[in-house]
């Protein structure tokens, strides 16, 4: 028997990414018809079919492969070690309410501090290629994931904790049975956050110091004024975002599925 609710939800979606897809493809369609009545200026702004054009000439050279392959290994380096330590940091907090007011101020200023203006020193500090890069991606994610996860973490409920107590559970058997878990969902919005917090690590340290990467394309393009080649390294990045935030998402479905949460 149809679920008629399933029914209307999977109509929904459906309605919304063709929504999407049009929208997307207007943007697209539009930008090439400034360009081409030379409403915006293509040198200035490149147009789609420019960016297609190059981006087919660098899959076919396989030299993209090589740009992409460096910049997400950063990226996943940056997002993997940034939100484990961060998370672990957070559970450090939460069950030790007493370093959680000791550490307050420190968090409170690391988070206030600009973290992409100090890529260099960090570079220079933890040494130039994957390494520094990584570093500068670690620490943009890392205070924004202790603050966050900690946040949520204090949320639970005080009765539920106290009802556990009640029955004898010890502080670990309440972590692993309730904060965890009953944060599932907001650990994975610090993922996907951090996705995005580790892409602009990565990028900034490709700046400064990469001979190769998404960010050296990007910042390469900029130097020898090649906007075909900027829009493209930022319309592929744009897209591996994308990718990564699709994968984590079947994740957390399956996980979600495993432990019979509905």
């Amino acid at each position: 028997m149809n679920n008629p609710y399933l029914k209307e939800k999977k109509k929904e979606k459906r309605e919304i990414f063709l929504w999407q897809v049009g929208l997307f493809s207007s943007i697209l369609i539009l930008w090439e018809l400034l360009s081409a009545f030379n409403i915006i200026d293509s040198f200035l702004f490149s147009k789609p079919s420019n960016i297609i054009r190059l981006l087919i000439d660098y899959i076919s050279s396989m030299e993209i492969f090589k740009h992409i392959f460096i910049s997400v290994i950063e990226t996943l380096l940056g997002l993997i070690i940034g939100t484990f330590i961060g998370i672990v940091i957070a559970i450090v907090l939460w069950w030790n309410k007493k370093i959680a007011k000791i550490l307050d101020p420190l968090l409170i200023m690391l988070n206030a501090l600009p973290k992409t203006a100090l890529a260099p020193i960090l570079i220079i500090w933890a040494g130039t290629g994957i390494k520094g890069i990584t570093v500068v991606a670690i620490s943009i994610s890392l205070v924004l994931t202790i603050i966050s996860a900690y946040s949520y973490f204090v949320m639970i409920e005080e009765d539920q904790i106290k009802m556990l107590r009640s029955f004898g559970a010890t502080k670990w058997q309440i972590l692993v049975k309730l904060i965890l878990p009953g944060n599932l969902d907001n650990i994975l919005n610090i993922i996907k956050i951090n996705i995005g917090m580790a892409w602009v690590g990565v990028i900034v340290g490709e700046f400064i110091v990469s001979r190769a990467g998404i960010g050296y394309l990007i910042v390469y393009g900029s130097q020898v004024f090649k906007m075909d080649l900027v829009m493209m390294g930022i319309i592929v990045l744009i897209i591996i975002s994308l990718v990564m935030n699709f994968i984590v998402n079947i994740i957390y479905r399956k996980i979600k599925n495993k432990r019979g949460i509905f």
